[in-house]
């Protein structure tokens, strides 16, 4: 009797823990590791069944407690942040590119009708002089460089946001 209440509440604790996105649970896992206080929830389960009473089981549960492996005075070893605390920040040309027809025709890693876009930015180093000339490909079309379907010409897109397409688009060289 006792082993099912402990066994449902251990699954309930589990449900509970594995609700939060692993973004929650890095900065819940960097919280616990830096503070000092240790956060209790009570958990509340309920068995009904014909064979076990239906008395409610109450119990704390505790997130795991972190214990740093003591230094030495000859080795002393960093804490590395987690990488997913960390957001990239989105680039202009990203939303620009996002906004308009672009991936109709173009992907980042695949081709479709164009070339995929870590294709482009392989070929063409990013200098000035390719920024500007492939913001003029965007507005003016082109053809013949990446096969014999032609790109459409964009007319409506400044050259100022064409070259920041152009930027997003060669800062995805692998």
């Amino acid at each position: 009797m006792n082993t099912t209440k402990l066994f449902v509440l251990g699954c309930l604790t589990l449900a509970m823990a594995s609700c939060a996105s692993p973004e929650e649970r890095a900065a819940a896992a960097n919280n616990a590791a830096t503070d000092s206080a240790t956060i209790t929830a009570p958990v509340t389960a309920v068995v009904d069944s014909p064979v076990l009473d239906s008395t409610p089981v109450t119990a704390t549960a505790k997130p795991e407690e972190v214990t740093p492996p003591a230094a030495t005075a000859t080795t002393a070893t960093p804490v590395a942040k987690p990488v997913a605390a960390a957001k990239k920040e989105p680039m202009i040309g990203e939303g620009l590119i996002k906004g308009s027809d672009c991936l109709a025709c173009h992907n980042a890693t695949k081709k479709i009708v164009g070339p995929a876009y870590v294709n482009v930015a392989a070929k063409y180093p990013a200098t000035e002089e390719n920024i500007d000339h492939l913001a003029t490909k965007i507005i003016e079309g082109g053809s013949g460089v990446w096969g014999a379907i032609p790109m459409s010409p964009h007319p409506a897109i400044s050259k100022d946001d064409a070259k920041e397409m152009v930027k997003y688009i060669l800062s995805l060289k692998k």
